[in-house]
């Protein structure tokens, strides 16, 4: 039994003492949906798809988290999952729990998963042009994405917390090729969308698909 489904049962034992031979309480002690969003390489917690996703989130009652990432310009991975160890709790984690990332996020996301306690479950994992590997970077692009492109990613022990991924993609992507696809469908098993004419998305204004599938 998950700790999830322990929290769940003790809530039902004290809703029954409080609200004896109904279901109000129940519905009461109902665990709240939670979404963190990770912006990308370069990015913010506002602006763009984020301020539109976290607002309709927000209408169907999760609790949505976006972060304002450390060194955004010059992303570190130590830096940065440690960053979402600091600002998650484990026992904030739970199957009603949903991480969405964008670019350098989703990296982040998975290499945060793979370090969690074996037993923790996630509900679902969205990456926005996520990426093993990059194009058309420069000199120095190339040098701040090389830990991220080099250090392994464990892919069992993120699929220890989550089997539900979504990752969306562009066809015009200038950093992100379309060859990126089979890896993500390889190494997680991930729904696949690849969208026209959105680039790296950081221009858009909204992503429909990812209402569709957190819920």
């Amino acid at each position: 039994m998950t700790n999830a489904e322990v929290a769940q049962r003790l809530l039902h034992s004290v809703a029954a003492r409080i609200f004896p031979g109904s279901s109000p309480g129940l519905r009461f002690f109902k665990m709240k949906k939670k979404v963190y969003l990770i912006h990308g390489w370069g990015g913010s917690s506002e602006g763009g798809w984020f301020d539109w996703l976290k607002s309709e989130l927000e209408k169907k009652g999760f609790e949505v988290y976006a972060f304002d990432m450390p060194e955004t310009n010059e992303p570190k991975i130590e830096k940065w999952v440690g960053y979402l160890e600091e600002k998650i709790s484990p026992d904030e984690i739970n199957e009603h729990t949903y991480f969405i990332g964008h670019s350098i996020g989703c990296q982040t996301i998975m290499r945060f998963l793979e370090k969690l306690h074996k037993h923790k479950r996630v509900a679902g994992c969205v990456f926005v042009a996520g990426w093993f590997d990059l194009i058309n970077l420069n000199q120095e692009e190339m040098k701040i994405a090389h830990p991220w492109v080099n250090s392994e990613i464990h892919f069992e022990r993120i699929s220890d917390h989550c089997n539900n991924f979504l990752s969306i993609f562009s066809e015009d992507d200038p950093y992100v090729h379309l060859d990126e696809v089979e890896k993500f469908k390889t190494n997680l098993g991930s729904k696949i969308i690849i969208k026209e004419h959105k680039g790296h998305f950081e221009k858009v204004n909204k992503i429909p698909e990812i209402l569709e599938f957190v819920r």
